[in-house]
């Protein structure tokens, strides 16, 4: 198979990340078809470029090698600024009637792509935040017409990565044909070309809610047009507030059964409506009812996530009795009285968070660990450390043992107070227990050792992390301390030391400091750390 534009090369498979696979440009004669394939399915994008900086993602998924799939296939072609064009690549090599040249810097430059989501044809993949490394010396980036096969394919998947964000002013046209109820509202939607950000969505809910006007065009066509806002749960609940705000429980009832068979979830704002129905009593819980029993009726993930939304909605509001009256109707469930702690703590209502604590232990629901925990957590935040080890000793009474977290939040408030004794105290207290640390755990006494300027203990203690993952995001957090604190030497050290063990570093944490090592003049260091980490991946 000849491959056009990449005369006399080969290209290297490179894995990335799990859902993408990354394949390298080197100068070599050798057929492109056989070396091509991977031994294993890859779900996503693989990606290839060449020395003139040519990058070609690939369209189909599930492709596992070009052997299994000898028709032709399409290949997206990138710049920084998003997907721009396709051509096709079969048997007969790489197609192109036309091209746009994009010059690079002479030095190496970073390629990014931003995080999309999409599904097709029952397919689901997501983005990651990719970022590749054009070879040094002058090249180009070109990007390759359309084939007509594929066309649609490549709308259908990527045309919102095409589209411009509406700005303020498009925004206003478009909530101006949505109240005019213009009937030919669709067409006029889609010929503006623009999405929406989800600060845009809530923008135009707010309006329509405010004049009385239905969403249920406006959502429908938003999930078409910005397939990954689909099943996002903040829309979902706006548009069932929507209906709220409309006296529409028909429409409700019927986005609810729709919601509960694609199991989407339901946020507190899909029933802020209730706090303009009434000042009165009677007629607010005459409302709530209305909605606890369209829950009831749907069941699935509407109920599950609605009742305890729908809790929390009136929890916030400071309205305890309205969510009292929810689980009266709904079940006396802990993790609905949990939702009510978890607030009246955050208000610093203690005694309220004990007195209903009692109330529930003698209707049958005994506090748990997370019960306990809202309250430690509080007391603690609040500087009531002797509370807080009153508390920590009547969940033991109760035979009510607690867990890593538990732990985890006496850990943090010890590092963070600098008393780093007190927290190894209760770090040997959980692990004769049989508690595994979370990561929050080691990233408390990083951070402690780190403020409290004893570096070296810091450095010792994530040497001596116990397993691969908890040692790379524990180095990966060291790195990125000393690259806040300006210790950029310090950063790389690790950074090094981490990769020369085989670990990966996160991405982010990498590329600010190989960023700063560049703009503080240390350029022979940050290629040594950018050659150490490509070598790493070249391993994987």
């Amino acid at each position: 198979m000849k491959t056009m534009g990449l005369s006399k090369g080969i290209l290297r498979y490179l894995p990335v990340y799990s859902n993408y696979s990354i394949f390298s440009y080197s100068t070599l004669s050798s057929p492109a078809k056989s070396l091509v394939s991977s031994s294993r399915p890859f779900f996503g994008n693989p990606i290839i470029w060449n020395k003139s900086c040519t990058l070609i993602i690939s369209s189909r998924p599930f492709l596992s090698s070009f052997e299994t799939h000898p028709s032709s296939h399409s290949w997206f072609l990138c710049n920084y600024h998003g997907w721009r064009s396709l051509s096709s690549f079969s048997s007969s090599g790489l197609c192109s009637s036309s091209s746009i040249v994009f010059p690079c810097s002479q030095s190496s430059k970073l390629l990014g792509f931003n995080r999309f989501n999409y599904r097709y044809e029952g397919y689901t993949s997501q983005g990651l935040n990719l970022y590749l490394f054009s070879y040094p010396g002058y090249g180009s980036l070109r990007l390759y017409s359309v084939s007509s096969s594929d066309a649609s394919l490549y709308k259908k998947l990527h045309t919102d990565e095409l589209r411009p964000k509406a700005t303020r002013k498009q925004v206003s046209v478009i909530i101006g044909l949505l109240i005019t109820e213009d009937n030919e509202l669709e067409t006029k939607l889609n010929s503006l070309g623009v999405r929406l950000s989800i600060g845009s969505v809530r923008w135009v809910f707010q309006v329509l809610n405010r004049e009385k006007k239905s969403a249920l065009q406006f959502f429908h066509w938003i999930r078409r047009w910005q397939p990954e806002l689909e099943g996002n749960s903040d829309i979902c609940s706006l548009v069932i507030d929507n209906c709220g705000h409309l006296d529409d429980y028909k429409a409700m009832r019927c986005l609810l059964d729709g919601f509960s068979l694609q199991r989407l979830f339901l946020t507190k704002k899909a029933f802020e409506y209730l706090q303009l129905t009434s000042s009165k009593e009677e007629l607010l819980k005459k409302a709530t009812q209305n909605v606890v029993d369209i829950l009831q009726e749907i069941g699935g993930t509407s109920y599950g996530t609605g009742v305890p939304s729908l809790i929390e909605m009136f929890s916030d509001l400071g309205s305890f009795d309205m969510a009292k009256f929810v689980i009266e109707k709904t079940g006396r469930k802990l993790s609905y009285y949990n939702v009510l702690i978890r607030e009246l703590c955050r208000r610093g209502d203690f005694k309220a968070a004990r007195d209903l604590m009692d109330e529930i232990g003698k209707e049958g629901c005994n506090p748990s660990a997370h019960t306990y925990n809202y309250i430690i957590s509080s007391l603690l935040k609040n500087g009531k450390n002797a509370d807080a080890c009153e508390v920590f000793q009547e969940m033991q009474d109760n035979d009510c043992p607690p867990d890593a977290l538990t732990f985890e939040i006496f850990i943090y408030n010890s590092c963070n107070e600098g008393k780093l004794d007190n927290a190894f105290e209760f770090f040997d207290d959980m692990v004769a227990r049989g508690l595994e640390p979370r990561l929050l755990t080691h990233a408390a006494f990083i951070k402690g050792f780190f403020n409290s300027q004893q570096y070296e203990k810091a450095y010792k203690y994530v040497v001596g992390s116990d397993d691969k993952y908890s040692s790379n995001v524990n180095y990966s957090l060291l790195a990125n301390l000393h690259q806040k604190q300006g210790n950029l030497v310090d950063a790389e050290n690790i950074l090094s030391e981490m990769i020369k063990k085989g670990l990966r570093p996160h991405f982010n944490v990498f590329m600010k400091v190989k960023k700063h090592l560049m703009k503080s003049g240390n350029e022979e260091l940050a290629t040594s750390l950018q050659k150490k980490f490509l070598q790493l991946e070249v391993r994987a």
